[in-house]
């Protein structure tokens, strides 16, 4: 047992107080999960950062209500983990060390694939090292013993495991097809890494000559350069423009090759001319009719978007430079007649911004028909995946239902190599877990994995599977609670649920918690280019973590962006320095009080009732929103009780028995002071682990942390009538000191204060709330009765139940306040005539930027609602 120490400094210093915990806490394995296997699990897995760079806020903010999870389940008994780990980023990654090797003056091709990934491994660790520190900064009570990374060993067991069986199910494939490629990176791109965005471009009508001499066909295109590779013109098998056509075949201008004209209903007739040409290696739509109808699929660019021998004389031209071109060369044919402006959208790669090229690859992919079948009929059972808000569940199963085959090789180093060897010789293929026997007669797959199929098998893949026996898998797995963004509901979440579903037979997780982006004061997204960014390091030095946690975790609602405002952020430090002077007050008034002398049972003031009732109160309701993931209302429910109720009331009311001579008053007060503090410590530990772990500690405890101290449970202090009594105090006290500001009365000053009661039983509230009427209204007399004599000149108050006066003798020379007041309602007349006369002034608000002219209308609604305050407290100071 400890009893506390009351040498917590004068002022509250986030920096200093932050800095010596975390390290206390992961030293003392507070954090480690499988200590007490008699406890029920509760698990959470991090959604691994890319090791690509530093933390940004979204981070910050994911991160802060995982640890809200884990942190609470912790206190509430549960054996809790929190499995962090981070992810290799294929893409991000590789740019990222390729581009500090052309620092260097290297190339990849020129340092080779073994000491580039060297190289990768040594970014991994380096920045691996600065997410760590961020982590410690943020005060994330993860498990750092079970830190996993995607290119682990164990990972890519699991990797591996679930290729093999995929392939061997006939769900993984490998084939020719258009797929997003990204010239810039020279890889394929699944569809969602694919960034569609409005452009200005155009269409382009040509007429191709029929071969026959006879005539020609028109079609139209937004990408002139890929005319070079048309194998078709295709129009539709109804259209009776064109039925005499079918079967004839036209020639290719520039390059000169027949081509067939042929009919398919997927021709959309009433579209432009009704005839479209057919470049199947460079148009998934275009790829489905040359399959339908047997037709060469001729590739006119290379992977870096560079036209190829195919392309003629435009051969090593860029795309856009061949566009620029042939353009000009089919103008003077008298080929291309007409050029349309047309803003359409146009795909960009999500990792470089390149434009992406619809491009014939040989790849692989994953058939998802079956996989996403299991994951929607998972939606239907009970053991369903729940996702908050629940209108989430929508944007998923939309998706998923319309699911496509997924492209999963990517052409890089860095990541999980595809386990897959052709024979030098034969050309056959061999799949699975370990190299073929005779390695000399094999060559592996270049290709690595899409970074999404090894982060999809997270949250098992981290428990030791495919071992199903292993300790960490049995106990910890499905997961208890995801939280992560909207924005990677179909690249992560969707994945991690159909892999779990047909892996393991069971959901991943049970809850999903979904958030928003983190946004600018504007609304506007962050970013470089418009360098509106904020570090959350940078704010944590400012004004420390558990400011920035608890605007992080109470500044919106599940689902909904954030705004950042450095104003909040320092509103919740100011809340630290309440809590922080607050806490001192209490360990000064302590007199040494141990944990075991704490005692709550004895005679309790109205404001002791009170207190226990509302921390009761705040225990339920702090309790029922976490579980519904209800952070702001928890913040607010936090916030009120600390800052209202606890410091600016029941504080101020325990003042009088700490300074009374009853000890046996002293010590109930203190015990309650203790209790009270303790178990708010307790309740706001999630939220803010930094400042309520200092001020535990200051406090009488039991335990080494209160990162394992018990969560707080109701107690059988709860009093209706102790909240009865305090409203009513509450509300005469306030009344009176709004009455005191109004007539610029010093709360130093003593006041007559006659109070009639509506009632015998508010009269008996009353007179036990005498001490604090005394206290805290400062009455030179306090007349408190159900039939008193009202005063002739007195300020009055009708409140719920009583009725206030005030008289004015000696208080108040009213004509001079009269005057005062009359001076004041005449500055007023001027400034609502200045306001009206420009609002009436067409010319201004007509011309007058919108904002400009709402901020004339709020100053005239201000100075009309002040006018009148005036005229109605000079009605009254004249009829008293």
């Amino acid at each position: 047992m400890e009893q506390q120490d009351i040498s917590m400094a004068p002022k509250y210093n986030p920096q200093e107080t932050e800095a010596k915990w975390y390290q206390y806490w992961v030293d003392n394995g507070f954090f480690e999960a499988g200590k007490d296997k008699e406890k029920e699990a509760y698990t959470v897995v991090i959604p691994p950062p890319n090791v690509t760079g530093r933390l940004h806020l979204g981070h910050a903010w994911d991160t802060t209500l995982q640890d809200i999870l884990v942190r609470t389940k912790r206190m509430q008994g549960y054996d809790a983990l929190w499995l962090p780990g981070m992810d290799h980023a294929g893409i991000a990654t590789q740019a990222k060390v390729a581009g500090k090797l052309r620092e260097e003056g290297l190339t990849l091709s020129g340092l080779g694939r073994e000491a580039f990934l060297e190289r990768s491994w040594d970014w991994k660790e380096e920045y691996a090292s600065f997410i760590r520190s961020q982590w410690a900064k943020m005060g994330l009570s993860l498990d750092y013993s079970r830190e996993r990374f995607t290119l682990d060993d164990g990972l890519s067991d699991a990797v591996k495991e679930v290729f093999v069986r995929l392939y061997e199910e006939g769900l993984i494939y490998r084939g020719e097809y258009i797929i997003n490629w990204d010239p810039s990176t020279q890889t394929a791109l699944s569809d969602i890494e694919v960034i569609y965005k409005d452009v200005k471009g155009a269409f382009y009508h040509m007429r191709y000559p029929l071969a026959d001499g006879s005539g020609h066909i028109e079609v139209a295109t937004t990408r002139p350069e890929t005319m070079l590779g048309d194998t078709a013109v295709a129009v539709h098998p109804e259209d009776e423009r064109y039925s005499h056509l079918i079967g004839k075949t036209v020639e290719l201008p520039i390059i000169g090759r027949r081509i067939p004209i042929v009919a398919d209903d997927y021709v959309d007739q009433d579209f432009g001319s009704g005839a479209v040409k057919i470049t199947p290696a460079h148009d998934p739509n275009d790829f489905d009719i040359g399959t339908r109808h047997a037709l060469e699929r001729v590739l006119v660019m290379d992977e870096s978007g560079v036209m190829n021998e195919n392309a003629g004389k435009y051969e090593g031209l860029d795309r856009f430079a061949c566009r620029k071109q042939i353009t000009k060369d089919l103008q003077e044919a008298g080929i291309l007649f007409d050029i349309e402006d047309h803003d359409h959208s146009v795909g960009h790669s999500e990792r470089s911004g390149a434009v992406v090229e619809p491009y014939l690859s040989t790849q692989w992919f994953v058939k998802m028909e079956p996989l996403a079948e299991q994951a929607i009929q998972l939606q239907k059972e009970e053991e369903k995946v729940h996702f908050v808000p629940d209108r989430f569940e929508k944007t998923y199963l939309h998706w998923i239902e319309n699911i496509r085959d997924w492209c999963i090789s990517r052409q890089l180093w860095w990541g999980h190599r595809i386990p897959a060897w052709y024979h030098k010789e034969t050309g056959e293929l061999y799949v699975g877990r370990n190299a073929p026997e005779d390695p000399e007669n094999w060559e592996q797959d270049d290709d690595v994995l899409d970074t999404w199929f090894s982060s999809a098998l997270w949250p098992f893949s981290t428990m030791g599977w495919p071992d199903e026996q292993s300790d960490d898998f049995k106990r910890y797995y499905p997961t208890d609670a995801l939280v992560t963004g909207y924005d990677i509901i179909y690249f992560w979440v969707a994945r991690m649920i159909f892999q779990g579903q047909h892996f393991t037979g069971q959901r991943p997780f049970k809850d999903v918690l979904i958030h928003g982006l983190v946004r600018d004061s504007e609304g506007r997204k962050m970013s470089k280019s418009l360098g509106n960014g904020v570090d959350p390091m940078d704010v944590i030095d400012k004004y420390g973590a558990d400011a920035l946690r608890f605007f992080l975790s109470t500044g919106s609602t599940p689902g909904n962006d954030l705004r950042f405002y450095w104003d909040k952020v320092e509103a919740n430090w100011n809340f630290g320095n309440k809590i922080w002077n607050a806490s001192r007050f209490a360990l000064m008034n302590l007199d040494g009080l141990t944990y075991e002398e704490i005692d709550i049972s004895g005679e309790k003031t109205i404001a002791d009732e009170w207190i226990l009732t509302r921390l009761n109160e705040t225990i339920t309701h702090v309790t029922k929103f976490i579980e519904q993931y209800e952070f702001g209302e928890v913040g607010r429910a936090l916030y009120n009780f600390i800052w209202d109720d606890f410091c600016d009331w029941y504080i101020e009311m325990a003042k009088l028995p700490l300074n009374g001579e009853d000890e046996n008053a002293k010590h109930t007060t203190r015990s309650v002071l203790a209790y009270v503090l303790d178990r708010t410590m307790r309740l706001l530990h999630p939220f803010m682990p930094f400042i309520t772990e200092e001020v535990w500690q200051h406090l009488p405890h039991e335990g080494p942390s209160i990162t394992t101290a018990a969560w707080p449970e109701e107690n059988e202090y709860s009093s209706s009538q102790s909240r009865s009594d305090m409203e009513l105090l509450q509300e005469i006290i306030r009344s009176v000191r709004n009455t005191r500001s109004e007539l610029n009365v010093p709360m130093s000053r003593e006041i007559q204060l006659i109070v009639k009661a509506g009632s015998p039983e508010v009269l008996d509230q009353l007179e036990r709330g005498r001490a604090y009427l005394e206290k805290f209204c400062n009455p030179s007399t306090l007349t408190l009765d159900t039939n008193v004599e009202v005063p002739e000149k007195a300020m009055s108050s009708i409140l719920a139940g009583v009725e206030l006066y005030m008289p004015l003798e000696g208080l108040l020379d009213i004509d001079a306040e009269i005057e005062r007041l009359e001076g004041e309602k005449k500055r007023l007349d001027g400034e609502v005539t200045r306001v009206q006369k420009k609002l009436s002034n067409e010319g201004f608000t007509a011309k007058a930027p919108a904002k400009v002219v709402e901020e004339e209308r709020k100053k005239e609604t201000e100075y009309l609602e002040q006018r009148k305050n005036v005229e109605a407290r000079i009605q009254e100071l004249k009829q008293s």
